[in-house]
C-alpha cells in the first residue's frame, strides 16, 4: 500500500482543522450555558453534529485501501468534506440568526 499524499493528505488536514474550529465555536457559542435550551439551540447542535459526523468520515474515506489503482476514492471523499463544511457553517449561520 502506498503512503498517502496530495489530496489524501490535504483533505485530512482541513477535515481535522474544520472539525476543531466547529467544535471550537459551539463551546464559544454557548453550549455549557446554565440556561435552559430551545428549539434553535437543539436545531443548531444537531446541524453542527451532523456535520462533524460527516467531516470525521471523509478521512476514512479518502485512505480505504483500493484494489485497483485507478479507482480513487479521492472525490467521494471531496464531496464528503464539502457537506460537512457547508454543514458546520449553516450551523454557525443558524446561530447567528
Amino acid at each position: 500500500m502506498r503512503a498517502p499524499t496530495g489530496s489524501v493528505v490535504g483533505l485530512c488536514s482541513a477535515s481535522a482543522t474544520l472539525c476543531a474550529m466547529g467544535m471550537a465555536f459551539l463551546g464559544y457559542w454557548g453550549v455549557h450555558e446554565p440556561l435552559p435550551w430551545r428549539w434553535h439551540d437543539v436545531v443548531v447542535i444537531a446541524i453542527a453534529f451532523v456535520g462533524f459526523a460527516v467531516l470525521l468520515w471523509t478521512p476514512w474515506i479518502a485512505t480505504t485501501p483500493v484494489e485497483d489503482e485507478s479507482a480513487e476514492r479521492i472525490n467521494a471523499a471531496r464531496r464528503t468534506f464539502v457537506i460537512g463544511a457547508a454543514l458546520v457553517w449553516a450551523a454557525a449561520l443558524v446561530a447567528a440568526l
